[in-house]
């Protein structure tokens, strides 16, 4: 294993292209936005939602909960009941928790949808590089949506973490016997997929969703970066990941 090279380019050009689940490979955050609205019309029968300011106080019990439960539909869940029963003074229904608890099974159940075009996009890379997945969230729940999603063959490692920083990135950087320099991340979120990497000293592949969650969206990464491309669609990530290997070949300047 190299150790203390993360930081440090030593000019090997790229040896791995790394990709996000969530909003990267298949859609997710519809599915979560559509249950936070569903529980706004639950507990606006109690309140007035926007007197009550109820997307803003569900979303501090997420971010507080984060802790606690992790990313995912079952954190989600949880912290939507507390939110319920804080919001409405204790005063929501044993109907209306169930119903929350509901929505979460329904999530936990809904068909993988991939992005159009992403599982060519995937495979195309892959033909040419060592391509791994890292996605964060339930255990469980990631393991499903992997498997369902039929791209599980197309990767040579699937790691699924618990949060997506600079230590986890440099942990797997490690395990993977690379420098940040030979790696590139492909992802949705700045916060999660892009920011860390590029801290390391990676590189980053930027393709946004058109729902993020605000937590994910609580980031900022200059987009002038020499190390980050920016994308607007799978078409354009062999293009992009291309770009980026040219940049970080021997002798190169980013």
């Amino acid at each position: 294993m190299r150790s203390g090279l993360h930081n440090v380019p030593m000019g090997n050009g790229i040896r791995m292209v790394a990709f996000d689940g969530d909003d990267t490979l298949w859609r997710s955050q519809d599915y979560f936005d559509d249950a936070q609205a569903r529980f706004e019309r639950i507990i606006g029968s109690y309140v007035d939602l926007a007197d009550a300011r109820v997307a803003e106080r569900l979303y501090a019990f997420e971010k507080a909960n984060l802790a606690w439960f992790g990313y995912g539909v079952k954190g989600m869940a949880l912290s939507m009941i507390e939110a319920a029963v804080e919001i409405t003074g204790q005063r929501i229904g044993a109907a209306d928790v169930q119903r929350i608890v509901g929505m979460a099974k329904e999530l936990l159940r809904h068909p993988v949808e991939l992005l159009p075009g992403i599982r060519e996009a995937v495979a195309d890379i892959a033909s040419r590089h060592d391509v791994v997945l890292i996605t964060k969230g339930d255990l469980f729940h990631q393991e499903a949506k992997v498997r369902d999603s039929g791209m599980a063959d197309l990767f040579r490692r699937i790691e699924i973490v618990s949060e997506k920083d600079p230590g986890t990135y440099a942990r797997l950087l490690e395990e993977f016997d690379i420098a940040a320099d030979e790696f590139v991340m492909v992802g949705n979120s700045l916060r999660s997929d892009i920011a860390p990497v590029l801290s390391l000293g990676g590189w980053g592949v930027h393709m946004p969703y058109h729902t993020t969650w605000s937590h994910e969206a609580d980031a900022s990464v200059d987009a002038g970066s020499a190390r980050m491309r920016s994308v607007e669609s799978p078409a354009g990530l062999s293009p992009a990941v291309a770009d980026i290997v040219a940049a970080a070949a021997p002798g190169a300047s980013p």
